[in-house]
């Protein structure tokens, strides 16, 4: 894990830890305190943050326009709900001891990974950006040991924290920089199991393709494949639940996905994508809507927001 230095007194960082404190706090409260908490700031939150709202309204528009639109706002209300919820799951992930986190949650599939790391192959971890991601990447290494990647931050002490936070508990699990293709595949080709999730709009300077996600053409990126074949390595989904009772979580690890590659990147990132909507379709409220994940359009397309 990451060590503490001194360059992350200086005045400069006071305010972060002032506010890395009362988030510390926060996290000590009991466990259904949090949610209650979370879900309140939620419905605030589907009020003033006007931008978000449409972006989750518009996402549910295309992709489930099936649904009619008072069931898709429940849905959409839901779901800020769950997004705000993330502040405080983060929060348990990063602080809370491990005796706190076992508690809450099981897990199945572990075989899979075993398996892999048996046989001394390397996992390409799919994961999805449901909205309480840090949890449950924390709830599956706790179980497996897994490395992550991360966005770097521009503030030295909040990326001192997230580091230390997600590495805590991960028997010799350590984060990557997203950025760092060369490191993940190092970590693959030695039989690592690496997180990775290719399931948002990266932007048109990333390698991708067009298929669809819940029918619409989406950007997807083909750097799953990439790693795949660099690295030797399987792919092997997980997906990580709340239970809507309020009793904790239930993680998911299925078996690898063996149709993939194939050397025709366009149709394997299309199984990609129908793996992932199939996975959030079981569980639409608790999957980061507020993403706007067709903001990349094919040439001469018109914005889908």
């Amino acid at each position: 894990m990451p060590r503490v230095s001194r360059r992350l007194f200086h005045p400069r960082y006071w305010l972060t830890w002032v506010g890395f404190g009362i988030w510390w706090l926060l996290a000590l409260l009991p466990y259904r305190a949090q949610l209650a908490l979370g879900r309140g700031l939620g419905r605030v939150l589907w009020h003033l943050a006007k931008s978000r709202r449409h972006t989750a309204l518009r996402n549910l528009e295309l992709c489930v326009p099936e649904k009619p639109e008072r069931e898709r706002v429940a849905l959409a209300r839901h779901n800020f709900e769950s997004t705000a919820l993330a502040l405080f799951e983060t929060g348990m992930a990063w602080f809370w001891p491990r005796r706190r986190l076992e508690k809450l949650y099981t897990v199945e599939g572990l075989e899979h990974l075993r398996q892999a790391a048996d046989e001394g192959e390397g996992v390409v971890l799919l994961a999805m950006h449901f909205t309480h991601l840090d949890l449950g990447a924390k709830f599956l290494c706790m179980s497996h040991s897994i490395d992550g990647l991360y966005r770097p931050h521009n503030n030295a002490l909040y990326d001192f924290i997230q580091r230390r936070g997600r590495e805590r508990f991960s028997d010799g699990g350590v984060t990557i920089a997203r950025e760092d293709l060369r490191q993940m595949v190092r970590h693959l080709r030695k039989g690592r199991a690496v997180w990775y999730a290719p399931d948002q709009d990266y932007g048109p300077r990333r390698p991708h393709v067009f298929v669809p996600f819940f029918g619409v053409p989406a950007a997807t990126i083909t750097a799953t494949l990439q790693l795949m074949r660099m690295g030797r390595s399987r792919l092997i989904p997980f997906t990580h639940y709340r239970r809507e009772d309020g009793s904790g979580y239930d993680v998911k690890v299925y078996p690898p996905l063996t149709s993939v590659p194939t050397g025709d990147d366009k149709a394997d990132a299309a199984t990609i994508n129908a793996f992932v909507e199939a996975r959030v379709r079981e569980c639409p409220e608790q999957y980061m809507w507020v993403h706007r994940r067709f903001k990349t359009r094919p040439e001469g397309e018109k914005s889908l927001y």
